[in-house]
């Protein structure tokens, strides 16, 4: 992998992480054109890493309320919101370990990363971001149930299919499940950082495959780019959803979908 296919994959990954779009979708998609072939998954992993840091700088001050909460809990000096932290913390364990299932299971499925596979599953996610349009708000973390845990566990365990995007479901569940929007942007966002560290631990089996066959140069080019690619996709990301513009990305999606069905 030359340094400038390093540059590529790193800005696709921090751009499509967030954007609703489809990471693994896209990545297969520039892989395919720049005839690269399989790549280790510890790569897609550091990738991810690398754009998990962007998550959990974007979304410190959340981050270090509900660890605050946790280490007081653990201590047992907990006050009446440190309370409500916990069942938030409870809920996005609960997201996870749905989706860690439903992950497991999918990947027994051996759902095959083609361009068949991935362009309609484009449209699928532009349906679902299309009908967000129509989504009543209202709630808050406070009115955050274990039933919206199930549900967006399933939604995040069926965005590790190519061309399903992971933040696009995510989101649009919150949304469905009738959460203001910044609310369903950030647990969105939240949900994600238990589940991209599990998939890290996962594949650190894969870590001597990954530097036998990639420089460590190459990999730190390619963390940058998703590092400073990912600040910029959350950022626009954030204003358009608190916008009510969530739904653009579906004008994107739709073209691409159709156009890769008829010449793929």
């Amino acid at each position: 992998m030359s340094y400038l296919q390093a540059v590529i994959l790193g800005i696709i990954q921090g751009l499509t992480e967030f954007l609703p779009v489809s990471s693994s979708g896209h990545l297969l998609m520039m892989r395919h054109w720049m005839g690269l072939g399989e790549i280790p998954v510890l790569f897609d992993v550091l990738l991810h890493v690398a754009t998990l840091i962007v998550v959990l700088v974007m979304f410190r001050k959340k981050v270090i309320e509900l660890l605050a909460s946790l280490f007081r809990w653990i201590a047992r000096k907990t006050d009446e919101q440190d309370m409500k932290n916990m069942k938030l913390i409870a809920v996005i364990l609960v997201a996870v370990f749905i989706t860690g299932i439903l992950g497991l299971l999918i990947s027994e499925l051996n759902v095959g990363e083609t361009p068949k596979v991935v362009f309609p599953l484009y449209l699928v996610t532009a349906t679902l971001l299309w009908f967000t349009r129509k989504a009543k708000e209202g709630r808050e973390y406070r009115d955050l149930n274990f039933k919206d845990g199930i549900i967006t566990g399933v939604a995040q365990g069926i965005g590790v299919l190519p061309g399903i995007s992971r933040s696009g479901i995510t989101i649009s569940a919150g949304l469905y499940r009738g959460f203001n929007r910044d609310v369903a942007a950030e647990y969105s966002f939240l949900i994600s950082i238990p589940a991209i560290l599990g998939a890290l631990i996962l594949d650190m089996k894969d870590g001597v495959e990954l530097l036998n066959s990639i420089s460590m140069s190459v990999i730190g080019v390619a963390f940058m780019a998703a590092l400073i690619s990912g600040f910029l996709a959350l950022w626009m990301l954030v204003r358009l959803i608190n916008s009510g513009k969530f739904y653009y990305f579906c004008f994107y999606l739709v073209p691409l979908g159709i156009l890769g069905l008829i010449f793929f």
